[in-house]
Protein backbone atom coordinates (compact mmCIF):
# COMPACT_ATOMS: atom_id res chain seq x y z
CA UNK A 1 0.00 0.00 0.00
CA UNK A 2 3.02 2.32 0.80
CA UNK A 3 4.56 1.51 -2.27
CA UNK A 4 0.94 2.47 -4.56
CA UNK A 5 1.02 5.73 -2.50
CA UNK A 6 4.55 6.85 -3.06
CA UNK A 7 3.65 5.90 -6.91
CA UNK A 8 0.39 8.06 -7.05
CA UNK A 9 2.37 10.74 -5.34
CA UNK A 10 4.77 10.79 -8.28
CA UNK A 11 2.50 10.21 -10.74
CA UNK A 12 0.36 13.44 -9.05
CA UNK A 13 3.34 15.28 -8.88
CA UNK A 14 4.46 14.58 -12.59
CA UNK A 15 0.94 16.05 -13.89
CA UNK A 16 0.99 18.81 -11.85
CA UNK A 17 4.67 19.88 -12.54
CA UNK A 18 3.36 19.03 -16.71
CA UNK A 19 0.11 21.44 -16.23
CA UNK A 20 2.17 24.34 -14.66
CA UNK A 21 5.01 23.67 -17.28
CA UNK A 22 1.78 24.26 -19.83
CA UNK A 23 0.25 27.22 -18.23
CA UNK A 24 4.10 28.71 -18.26
CA UNK A 25 4.19 27.90 -21.60
CA UNK A 26 1.35 29.23 -22.51
CA UNK A 27 1.80 32.65 -20.98
CA UNK A 28 5.47 33.09 -22.75
CA UNK A 29 3.53 31.94 -25.75
CA UNK A 30 0.68 34.64 -25.90
CA UNK A 31 3.50 37.30 -25.06
CA UNK A 32 5.48 36.94 -27.97
CA UNK A 33 2.15 35.74 -30.93
CA UNK A 34 1.47 38.53 -32.87
CA UNK A 35 -2.81 39.04 -32.14
CA UNK A 36 -4.37 38.98 -35.92
CA UNK A 37 -7.80 39.01 -35.08
CA UNK A 38 -8.77 41.80 -33.59
CA UNK A 39 -13.10 41.11 -32.64
CA UNK A 40 -15.84 43.56 -32.82
CA UNK A 41 -16.15 44.74 -28.85
CA UNK A 42 -18.55 47.21 -28.78
CA UNK A 43 -22.33 48.61 -30.99
CA UNK A 44 -23.60 51.55 -32.83
CA UNK A 45 -26.45 52.16 -30.83
CA UNK A 46 -27.85 55.13 -32.65
CA UNK A 47 -25.70 58.43 -34.68
CA UNK A 48 -27.13 62.11 -34.71
CA UNK A 49 -25.94 64.82 -36.73
CA UNK A 50 -22.85 65.72 -33.95
CA UNK A 51 -23.20 62.58 -31.75
CA UNK A 52 -23.37 58.81 -31.73
CA UNK A 53 -24.71 56.39 -28.95
CA UNK A 54 -22.28 53.36 -27.83
CA UNK A 55 -22.79 50.43 -25.68
CA UNK A 56 -20.90 51.15 -22.57
CA UNK A 57 -17.46 49.63 -21.88
CA UNK A 58 -14.57 49.79 -20.26
CA UNK A 59 -13.08 52.08 -23.35
CA UNK A 60 -16.11 53.79 -24.22
CA UNK A 61 -16.77 56.17 -20.85
CA UNK A 62 -12.85 56.85 -21.01
CA UNK A 63 -12.44 60.96 -21.72
CA UNK A 64 -10.39 62.49 -24.88
CA UNK A 65 -10.71 61.66 -28.71
CA UNK A 66 -10.90 57.97 -30.32
CA UNK A 67 -11.98 56.42 -33.09
CA UNK A 68 -14.49 53.57 -33.88
CA UNK A 69 -14.49 51.44 -36.85
CA UNK A 70 -17.25 50.12 -38.19
CA UNK A 71 -18.60 47.46 -41.24
CA UNK A 72 -15.61 45.16 -40.47
CA UNK A 73 -13.28 48.19 -40.70
CA UNK A 74 -14.95 49.55 -43.51
CA UNK A 75 -16.20 52.29 -42.12
CA UNK A 76 -14.47 54.80 -39.76
CA UNK A 77 -15.93 57.91 -37.09
CA UNK A 78 -13.65 59.97 -35.10
CA UNK A 79 -15.32 60.53 -31.47
CA UNK A 80 -15.13 63.20 -29.12
CA UNK A 81 -16.34 63.82 -25.30
CA UNK A 82 -18.20 61.66 -23.33
CA UNK A 83 -21.47 63.58 -23.34
CA UNK A 84 -23.89 61.37 -21.26
CA UNK A 85 -24.02 57.85 -19.75
CA UNK A 86 -27.19 55.92 -19.00
CA UNK A 87 -28.50 52.50 -18.46
CA UNK A 88 -25.80 51.05 -20.22
CA UNK A 89 -25.44 53.49 -23.22
CA UNK A 90 -22.93 55.96 -23.99
CA UNK A 91 -23.33 59.25 -26.33
CA UNK A 92 -20.20 60.89 -27.06
CA UNK A 93 -19.38 63.90 -29.52
CA UNK A 94 -19.10 62.82 -33.24
CA UNK A 95 -16.53 64.59 -34.29
CA UNK A 96 -15.96 63.52 -37.75
CA UNK A 97 -16.81 60.43 -40.29
CA UNK A 98 -13.53 59.53 -42.22
CA UNK A 99 -15.26 56.75 -44.35
CA UNK A 100 -18.39 54.06 -44.53
CA UNK A 101 -21.95 55.55 -43.66
CA UNK A 102 -22.46 55.57 -40.03
CA UNK A 103 -25.31 53.50 -38.93
CA UNK A 104 -26.08 51.36 -35.91
CA UNK A 105 -24.33 47.66 -36.13
CA UNK A 106 -21.08 45.91 -34.86
CA UNK A 107 -18.15 48.13 -34.62
CA UNK A 108 -14.40 48.12 -33.13
CA UNK A 109 -12.66 50.50 -30.49
CA UNK A 110 -9.87 52.53 -31.94
CA UNK A 111 -7.62 53.79 -29.37
CA UNK A 112 -5.59 55.76 -32.31
CA UNK A 113 -8.23 58.32 -32.84
CA UNK A 114 -7.35 58.72 -36.89
CA UNK A 115 -7.36 55.53 -39.47
CA UNK A 116 -5.94 55.24 -42.60
CA UNK A 117 -2.85 56.93 -43.94
CA UNK A 118 -1.04 60.27 -43.45
CA UNK A 119 -2.93 61.99 -46.44
CA UNK A 120 -5.92 60.57 -45.86
CA UNK A 121 -6.55 61.10 -42.18
CA UNK A 122 -4.12 64.21 -41.91
CA UNK A 123 -4.55 66.03 -45.43
CA UNK A 124 -0.04 65.22 -44.88
CA UNK A 125 1.39 64.37 -48.49
CA UNK A 126 3.17 61.08 -48.54
CA UNK A 127 4.87 59.10 -50.33
CA UNK A 128 4.63 54.99 -49.90
CA UNK A 129 7.41 53.14 -49.81
CA UNK A 130 9.60 50.22 -49.18
CA UNK A 131 13.06 49.60 -46.81
CA UNK A 132 15.33 46.45 -47.70
CA UNK A 133 15.80 45.04 -44.55
CA UNK A 134 17.42 41.92 -43.18
CA UNK A 135 13.56 39.79 -43.32
CA UNK A 136 12.71 41.68 -46.61
CA UNK A 137 10.81 44.74 -47.92
CA UNK A 138 9.22 46.75 -45.03
CA UNK A 139 6.41 48.96 -46.23
CA UNK A 140 6.99 52.87 -44.90
CA UNK A 141 5.14 55.91 -45.11
CA UNK A 142 6.94 58.67 -46.04
CA UNK A 143 5.94 61.95 -45.19
CA UNK A 144 8.25 65.04 -46.33
CA UNK A 145 8.16 68.65 -44.41
CA UNK A 146 6.12 70.94 -46.03
CA UNK A 147 9.25 73.42 -45.72
CA UNK A 148 12.69 73.52 -43.92
CA UNK A 149 12.04 73.95 -40.53
CA UNK A 150 13.58 76.52 -37.89
CA UNK A 151 14.86 73.85 -35.26
CA UNK A 152 14.78 70.84 -37.97
CA UNK A 153 18.75 71.07 -38.92
CA UNK A 154 18.73 68.46 -41.03
CA UNK A 155 17.15 65.81 -38.54
CA UNK A 156 14.77 63.54 -39.52
CA UNK A 157 12.29 61.37 -37.64
CA UNK A 158 11.16 57.65 -37.46
CA UNK A 159 8.14 56.52 -35.69
CA UNK A 160 7.54 52.97 -34.56
CA UNK A 161 4.28 51.55 -33.06
CA UNK A 162 4.16 48.82 -30.68
CA UNK A 163 3.02 45.42 -29.82
CA UNK A 164 0.28 44.42 -31.78
CA UNK A 165 -0.53 47.98 -32.84
CA UNK A 166 -0.27 49.20 -36.96
CA UNK A 167 1.48 52.17 -38.09
CA UNK A 168 -1.74 53.88 -37.60
CA UNK A 169 -0.66 54.15 -33.90
CA UNK A 170 1.78 57.12 -35.10
CA UNK A 171 -0.48 59.23 -36.78
CA UNK A 172 -0.94 61.46 -34.00
CA UNK A 173 2.58 62.36 -33.40
CA UNK A 174 3.10 64.07 -37.62
CA UNK A 175 1.04 67.19 -37.62
CA UNK A 176 3.68 68.05 -34.74
CA UNK A 177 6.82 66.96 -35.91
CA UNK A 178 5.41 68.32 -39.29
CA UNK A 179 4.71 71.76 -38.45
CA UNK A 180 8.47 71.71 -36.76
CA UNK A 181 9.91 71.38 -40.57
CA UNK A 182 11.15 67.34 -39.63
CA UNK A 183 10.79 64.41 -42.27
CA UNK A 184 8.96 61.43 -40.70
CA UNK A 185 9.25 57.98 -41.69
CA UNK A 186 6.62 55.59 -40.61
CA UNK A 187 7.51 51.76 -40.83
CA UNK A 188 6.51 48.60 -40.18
CA UNK A 189 8.20 45.87 -38.93
CA UNK A 190 8.83 41.95 -38.86
CA UNK A 191 5.40 39.53 -38.44
CA UNK A 192 3.53 42.80 -39.09
CA UNK A 193 0.15 42.16 -40.89
CA UNK A 194 2.06 44.07 -43.51
CA UNK A 195 5.23 43.00 -43.50
CA UNK A 196 7.32 39.84 -43.55
CA UNK A 197 7.05 37.14 -41.12
CA UNK A 198 9.93 35.32 -39.77
CA UNK A 199 9.80 31.66 -40.01
CA UNK A 200 8.49 30.86 -36.44
CA UNK A 201 5.93 34.19 -36.64
CA UNK A 202 6.74 35.32 -33.20
CA UNK A 203 7.53 39.19 -31.83
CA UNK A 204 11.62 39.40 -30.37
CA UNK A 205 9.89 41.91 -27.92
CA UNK A 206 12.45 44.43 -29.28
CA UNK A 207 15.70 42.23 -29.52
CA UNK A 208 15.01 41.65 -33.36
CA UNK A 209 12.80 44.06 -34.28
CA UNK A 210 15.14 46.66 -33.90
CA UNK A 211 17.49 45.76 -36.70
CA UNK A 212 14.42 46.54 -38.80
CA UNK A 213 14.03 50.12 -37.81
CA UNK A 214 17.73 50.65 -37.96
CA UNK A 215 17.40 49.41 -41.97
CA UNK A 216 15.06 52.62 -42.12
CA UNK A 217 17.40 54.57 -40.20
CA UNK A 218 19.85 54.05 -42.47
CA UNK A 219 17.54 54.72 -45.48
CA UNK A 220 16.87 58.07 -43.86
CA UNK A 221 20.60 58.82 -43.56
CA UNK A 222 21.00 57.96 -47.08
CA UNK A 223 18.17 59.95 -48.30
CA UNK A 224 19.85 63.36 -46.73
CA UNK A 225 19.18 63.21 -43.22
CA UNK A 226 22.07 64.38 -40.88
CA UNK A 227 20.55 63.02 -37.39
CA UNK A 228 17.14 60.82 -36.97
CA UNK A 229 14.92 61.50 -33.96
CA UNK A 230 13.38 58.34 -32.94
CA UNK A 231 9.59 58.29 -31.74
CA UNK A 232 8.40 55.19 -30.17
CA UNK A 233 4.94 53.98 -28.31
CA UNK A 234 5.15 50.69 -25.87
CA UNK A 235 7.04 48.10 -27.40
CA UNK A 236 8.35 50.36 -29.83
CA UNK A 237 10.30 52.37 -27.45
CA UNK A 238 11.74 48.65 -26.71
CA UNK A 239 12.80 48.52 -30.19
CA UNK A 240 14.42 51.82 -30.54
CA UNK A 241 16.54 51.31 -26.82
CA UNK A 242 18.09 48.53 -28.39
CA UNK A 243 18.75 50.13 -31.51
CA UNK A 244 20.60 53.03 -29.59
CA UNK A 245 22.63 50.43 -27.34
CA UNK A 246 23.54 48.00 -30.18
CA UNK A 247 23.25 49.47 -33.47
CA UNK A 248 26.63 51.18 -35.21
CA UNK A 249 24.47 53.83 -36.22
CA UNK A 250 23.28 55.21 -32.98
CA UNK A 251 26.10 57.53 -33.09
CA UNK A 252 23.63 59.27 -35.16
CA UNK A 253 20.63 59.64 -33.31
CA UNK A 254 19.72 62.93 -31.99
CA UNK A 255 17.04 62.18 -29.33
CA UNK A 256 14.30 59.79 -28.19
CA UNK A 257 10.78 60.54 -27.60
CA UNK A 258 8.89 57.57 -26.09
CA UNK A 259 5.40 57.32 -25.41
CA UNK A 260 4.42 54.57 -22.58
CA UNK A 261 7.67 52.47 -23.45
CA UNK A 262 8.20 49.03 -22.27
CA UNK A 263 11.52 50.14 -20.24
CA UNK A 264 11.38 46.52 -17.95
CA UNK A 265 9.72 43.59 -20.00
CA UNK A 266 9.76 41.60 -16.18
CA UNK A 267 7.49 44.75 -14.68
CA UNK A 268 5.46 44.67 -17.75
CA UNK A 269 4.94 41.21 -17.91
CA UNK A 270 4.78 40.30 -13.87
CA UNK A 271 1.96 43.25 -14.11
CA UNK A 272 0.10 40.76 -16.93
CA UNK A 273 0.43 37.65 -15.20
CA UNK A 274 -1.11 39.11 -11.75
CA UNK A 275 -4.08 40.34 -15.01
CA UNK A 276 -4.43 37.03 -15.63
CA UNK A 277 -4.63 35.66 -12.17
CA UNK A 278 -1.45 33.59 -13.06
CA UNK A 279 1.16 33.48 -10.00
CA UNK A 280 4.24 36.02 -10.84
CA UNK A 281 6.07 32.71 -10.19
CA UNK A 282 5.20 30.88 -13.11
CA UNK A 283 4.78 33.88 -15.00
CA UNK A 284 8.56 34.54 -14.19
CA UNK A 285 8.97 30.61 -15.23
CA UNK A 286 7.70 31.50 -18.74
CA UNK A 287 10.01 34.44 -19.34
CA UNK A 288 12.80 31.96 -18.12
CA UNK A 289 11.73 29.52 -20.88
CA UNK A 290 12.27 32.21 -23.59
CA UNK A 291 15.80 32.33 -22.83
CA UNK A 292 16.45 28.63 -22.56
CA UNK A 293 17.99 26.83 -25.89
CA UNK A 294 15.34 23.56 -25.37
CA UNK A 295 12.63 26.10 -23.75
CA UNK A 296 12.31 28.40 -26.48
CA UNK A 297 11.28 25.52 -28.82
CA UNK A 298 8.72 24.68 -26.81
CA UNK A 299 7.53 28.66 -26.78
CA UNK A 300 8.10 28.36 -30.52
CA UNK A 301 10.55 31.82 -31.01
CA UNK A 302 13.35 32.26 -33.12
CA UNK A 303 16.49 31.91 -30.92
CA UNK A 304 16.34 32.42 -26.83
CA UNK A 305 15.26 35.65 -25.68
CA UNK A 306 17.30 37.28 -22.51
CA UNK A 307 14.89 39.93 -21.40
CA UNK A 308 17.47 41.33 -19.03
CA UNK A 309 19.35 43.63 -20.62
CA UNK A 310 15.85 45.14 -21.68
CA UNK A 311 15.74 46.46 -18.17
CA UNK A 312 17.15 50.25 -18.80
CA UNK A 313 16.05 51.04 -15.48
CA UNK A 314 18.90 48.71 -14.53
CA UNK A 315 21.04 50.02 -17.12
CA UNK A 316 20.30 54.08 -16.62
CA UNK A 317 23.81 54.66 -16.42
CA UNK A 318 24.37 53.83 -20.28
CA UNK A 319 21.85 56.48 -21.23
CA UNK A 320 23.82 58.76 -23.44
CA UNK A 321 20.68 60.29 -25.53
CA UNK A 322 18.02 62.92 -24.46
CA UNK A 323 15.12 60.81 -24.00
CA UNK A 324 11.42 63.01 -23.71
CA UNK A 325 9.11 59.78 -21.49
CA UNK A 326 5.06 60.71 -21.73
CA UNK A 327 3.52 57.95 -19.39
CA UNK A 328 0.30 58.17 -17.70
CA UNK A 329 -0.20 56.91 -13.82
CA UNK A 330 -3.77 55.16 -15.67
CA UNK A 331 -1.69 53.02 -17.66
CA UNK A 332 -3.30 49.80 -17.15
CA UNK A 333 -0.86 47.94 -19.62
CA UNK A 334 2.75 48.79 -19.12
CA UNK A 335 2.91 50.64 -15.74
CA UNK A 336 4.39 53.82 -15.25
CA UNK A 337 6.95 52.92 -12.54
CA UNK A 338 10.16 52.45 -14.12
CA UNK A 339 9.30 55.80 -16.23
CA UNK A 340 9.66 56.97 -13.43
CA UNK A 341 12.55 55.26 -11.38
CA UNK A 342 14.25 55.86 -14.98
CA UNK A 343 13.61 59.54 -14.77
CA UNK A 344 14.64 59.47 -10.89
CA UNK A 345 17.83 58.02 -12.33
CA UNK A 346 18.61 60.05 -14.82
CA UNK A 347 17.35 63.97 -14.55
CA UNK A 348 20.22 65.03 -16.56
CA UNK A 349 18.86 63.36 -19.83
CA UNK A 350 15.70 62.44 -18.92
CA UNK A 351 12.54 64.75 -19.19
CA UNK A 352 9.47 63.49 -17.75
CA UNK A 353 6.38 64.25 -18.37
CA UNK A 354 3.81 62.05 -16.47
CA UNK A 355 -0.03 62.15 -16.78
CA UNK A 356 -3.48 60.99 -15.10
CA UNK A 357 -6.63 59.35 -16.22
CA UNK A 358 -5.02 58.03 -19.58
CA UNK A 359 -4.86 54.01 -20.74
CA UNK A 360 -1.86 52.65 -21.85
CA UNK A 361 -0.39 55.06 -24.77
CA UNK A 362 -2.93 57.52 -24.75
CA UNK A 363 -1.60 60.57 -23.25
CA UNK A 364 -2.13 62.65 -26.68
CA UNK A 365 -5.68 60.92 -26.61
CA UNK A 366 -6.56 62.80 -22.82
CA UNK A 367 -5.24 65.96 -23.82
CA UNK A 368 -3.46 66.21 -27.42
CA UNK A 369 -2.48 69.97 -26.71
CA UNK A 370 -0.06 69.10 -23.62
CA UNK A 371 0.75 65.99 -26.09
CA UNK A 372 2.02 68.15 -28.15
CA UNK A 373 3.33 71.03 -26.33
CA UNK A 374 5.65 68.75 -24.26
CA UNK A 375 7.05 67.06 -27.85
CA UNK A 376 7.79 70.83 -29.41
CA UNK A 377 9.41 72.10 -26.35
CA UNK A 378 11.72 68.93 -25.97
CA UNK A 379 12.55 68.16 -29.67
CA UNK A 380 13.17 72.03 -30.25
CA UNK A 381 15.38 72.53 -27.50
CA UNK A 382 17.22 69.63 -27.87
CA UNK A 383 17.39 69.86 -31.72
CA UNK A 384 18.70 73.43 -31.31
CA UNK A 385 21.38 71.74 -28.91
CA UNK A 386 22.34 68.94 -31.60
CA UNK A 387 22.53 71.83 -34.05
Amino acid sequence: MASLTAATATVTAALTGAALTGVAVGFARAVVTPRRDKPDDLEVLQVGPRRVVLTETADTVVPGRYGVWTDGGAGHLRVGDVLDVTDGRVTRELLGVDAGVPRPGAARWNQYYYAGNPTTALGLAHDDLTVAGEVGELPCWSVPAAAPGAVSGGVWAVLVHGRGATREEALRALPVLHELGIPCLVPSYRNDADAPAVAAGRYGLGDTEWRDVEAVVQHALDSGARRVLLVGWSMGGAILLQLVARSPLAGRVAALVLDGPVLDWYDVLDHQARRRRIPVRLGRYGLRLLAHPLGRRLVGVEGPLDLRPMDWVRRAGELVLPVLLLHSDADDYVPDGPSRRLAQARPDLVTYVPSSTAGHTREWNVDPQRWETAVRRFVSATLREDA
